[in-house]
């Protein structure tokens, strides 16, 4: 049922559009993701989703046990549509729920021993935590870390804006990712449940639209 309604909601859209669709879903991954843990400025997490947008991940995760958060319409650009937002009440919820699915925890820290972006196994379900601006992660993820991760540095500045870490991070390892073997498309299920999603955002009346289909189905 699922198949014949997107087909129904794909009708209403230009082949533009669908092709839009098809090409973006294709360089979709959920093989790494993203978690930002209480970040206090809204922009950053909104600049991070963009990112997130930018670089084909699916799925951004927000942790807000300290501070809640809107996303920043005019920073993210649009992307609030095209990325999933997963919201978390406290950081070991959200990291109990990523090692449940398969991902190995990666705190992007300074400190620690951590890798350098060009010595990161890819090979690996990886979520990248981010923290906040002056702080930076909590003890629970640094202490939960399957990993620690940092960009290489040359000044007397010791870290960098969040939103700017994470574009840089994704950056290098989506295209180092894209020149491996390793397998991060997403499968025929989870890109069809995506484009529903986005066919559902994209036509305004898509709510009328689906009643219908359901009342004639």
């Amino acid at each position: 049922m699922d198949n014949q309604l997107l087909e129904h909601l794909l009708s209403f859209l230009t082949d533009r559009r669908k092709n839009l669709f098809d090409e973006v879903i294709s360089k979709r991954t959920r093989h790494f993701t993203v978690a930002t843990e209480d970040v206090y400025q809204l922009h950053n997490t909104s600049a991070v989703m963009r990112s997130c947008d930018v670089f084909g991940i699916q799925d951004l995760h927000v942790i807000e046990e300290k501070v809640s958060k809107k996303i920043d319409r005019e920073i993210a650009m649009g992307a609030q549509k095209w990325v999933n937002i997963n919201r978390h009440n406290s950081t070991k919820e959200c990291i109990d729920n990523l090692k449940e699915n398969g991902y190995q925890i990666i705190a992007t820290t300074p400190h620690n021993n951590s890798t350098e972006l060009k010595e990161f196994d890819i090979s690996k379900k990886s979520a990248f935590f981010f923290g906040k601006e002056k702080e930076g992660l909590s003890d629970i993820v640094l202490e939960a870390a399957d990993g620690y991760l940092k960009i290489p540095m040359y000044g007397f500045t010791e870290s960098l804006n969040i939103s700017v870490s994470a574009a840089i991070i994704l950056q290098t390892l989506i295209t180092r990712l894209k020149d491996s073997d390793v397998v991060w498309e997403l499968s025929e299920l989870e890109k069809n449940e995506i484009k529903l999603q986005w066919a559902k955002m994209s036509i305004k009346s898509s709510t009328e639209i689906i009643e219908r289909f359901n009342k004639t189905n």
